[in-house]
């Protein structure tokens, strides 16, 4: 396989280790006792209205020969933070998430909501995989086993490819990259940009693996891909280095205000947007799996009425709906279908996050 050398920027810092510890670039996160104690109590306090949902999310199947045969680029949701991108004919996946449970097992631990709108098995042939980091609702082990055959190239940030090279991938499909550097895959360029976030699979290997944020420019696109991030700084870098964006996926989901570092409130996200100077918007990290402690439509009302307000195109597809890049149409609040009480107060929904 022929793969274009690796590229970085001169201009901007790189990524730090201390240690062997990655760092981020605006605070050092730290978990302790009294955090974990914190959380703990506020899961045993925190009283909500539908932490899953009640009734079946709707779900857009997808068939390999449907993909290849529509001619648009396109971007399509398959669940959580797992998105499939495809541009001049060719696919790219990023953080394939496809098992049941978001756990280091399989018979506990976060279940799906709904099951993805296509199978890996049937899923076309995938020119390049992006992982944002090594948590297990992004990086999902039996599906990067599953997809190995049927990859080209695996996109990790710095120490993440070891996880895909003890699984069995082949260390000449996987290509590890730094904050600000770059790949081309089939045309594409591909850049791991910085994120404000953590790694850790267990108890003793925090912050051994570095996470990132990722811009994906073909010809006139800009797509933006936040991973998992804190609101930072590192967003209005971006967009002055790459923006503007047609598209931003930006995490929207699984925040509190015990974690608004590592992971951004909804306001946080639509700021984000802003700050990368973005022309659509499509909320991710949300409607799959119960990561936190609002109840699951909770980020979708909360991010559409801030878009409103601020005048944003928000798009939110059902999964396996195609987003189309040339010309997006608008979306349906689909969620609203599914919630057990129709009618909320998203004033007072989103009062609480603040």
């Amino acid at each position: 396989m022929s793969l274009v050398s690796v590229a970085g920027d001169s201009r901007v810092n790189e990524s730090v280790q201390i240690s062997g510890k990655f760092q981020n670039s605006e605070i050092n996160y730290q978990s302790s006792l009294a955090n974990i104690w914190n959380i703990a109590k506020e899961y045993w306090r925190v009283e909500r209205k539908e932490a899953v949902p009640k009734s079946s999310i709707p779900v857009t199947k997808l068939t390999s020969s449907s993909l290849e045969a529509d001619e648009h680029d396109a971007i399509f949701r398959l669940g959580h933070s797992t998105l499939l991108i495809k541009l001049n004919q060719e696919f790219i996946l990023i953080d394939p998430v496809f098992s049941e449970r978001a756990s280091p097992v399989q018979w506990a631990g976060p279940k799906r909501f709904h099951q993805p709108p296509i199978s890996i098995n049937d899923l076309p042939n995938i020119k390049a995989v992006i992982i944002s980091h090594d948590h297990y609702d992004h990086l999902d082990k039996a599906a990067v086993k599953e997809l190995a055959d049927k990859v080209e190239v695996f996109l990790t940030p710095l120490k993440v490819g070891q996880y895909l090279r003890d699984w069995g991938v082949s260390k000449e499909k996987i290509v590890e990259l730094d904050w600000w550097q770059s790949q081309k895959v089939a045309g594409v360029n591909i850049t791991a940009t910085p994120a404000q976030h953590f790694s850790g699979r267990g108890l003793f290997d925090k912050d051994e693996s570095l996470w990132a944020s990722w811009v994906i420019e073909h010809k006139n696109m800009k797509l933006f891909y936040s991973g998992d991030s804190g609101y930072f700084s590192g967003f209005k870098e971006i967009g002055q280095r790459f923006g503007p964006f047609d598209y931003t996926m930006i995490e929207t989901g699984a925040y509190n205000e015990l974690w608004r570092e590592i992971h951004m409130t909804p306001e946080q996200s639509l700021q984000a947007h802003l700050d990368l100077d973005g022309q659509h918007m499509i909320p991710v990290h949300n409607g799959t799996f119960d990561l936190a402690l609002h109840d699951w439509y909770e980020p979708f009302e909360q991010i559409s009425a801030l878009a409103k307000q601020q005048n944003v195109s928000l798009l939110t597809p059902k999964f396996g709906d195609a987003v189309i890049l040339a010309e997006p149409k608008p979306t349906a609040p689909w969620w609203q279908e599914v919630m057990s009480e129709k009618m909320v107060d998203t004033t007072k929904l989103i009062a609480k996050s603040f």
